[in-house]
């Protein structure tokens, strides 16, 4: 069971809370939260974070996670385990693809917390991104415009690699 763990989106178009959703079935127990319904208290109560949000035109954050993410990196959040899922369009977008996950690794970087759930870069086309660190992706990329017959695959691969650290 994955009761710990709070998965939280941002989506504009509904594509991020598809991916949400299946993430929260993939995860059963979990909770589920847009972020334009998330109190600051409400994360207080959970040590796994699960946070996804879309890119948007050339590497902006969806427009609420922005906002959420202003109050997120005032939060005390030592401690606690976070993965990071981004949707991206690498063909319209190549040189900034899935940016939003980099800059919310970069926003959280040196809260204390523990950063789950990199992931491998090259079955993709683009040509640069900020998720991009070290040599691999920050957290899980899809392209639900150019590849979504893959979405379903990665999940399940991602939550074979962080599964058991997202668990109670």
């Amino acid at each position: 069971m994955y009761t710990d763990t709070l998965i939280i989106y941002g989506s504009s178009l509904g594509n991020t809370r598809f991916v949400a959703e299946k993430l929260n079935e993939l995860l059963p127990g979990s909770t589920l939260a847009d972020v334009r319904d998330i109190r600051p208290e409400q994360i207080a109560g959970f040590g796994k974070l699960v946070l996804g949000t879309s890119t948007w035109g050339v590497g902006l954050l969806q427009d609420e996670f922005e906002h959420f993410m202003n109050t997120l990196s005032g939060l005390d959040l030592k401690g606690k385990t976070i993965a990071i899922f981004g949707l991206g369009d690498q063909q319209n977008y190549p040189d900034s693809f899935c940016d939003a996950m980099g800059m919310i690794y970069e926003m959280l970087q040196g809260k204390g917390v523990n950063f789950i759930g990199e992931w491998e870069p090259d079955d993709y086309d683009f040509s640069m991104s900020k998720a991009l660190i070290n040599g691999k992706l920050v957290g899980l990329a899809l392209d639900e415009d150019n590849e979504p017959d893959l979405t379903d695959y990665r999940l399940k691969k991602w939550i074979e690699k962080i599964g058991d650290t997202l668990a109670d």
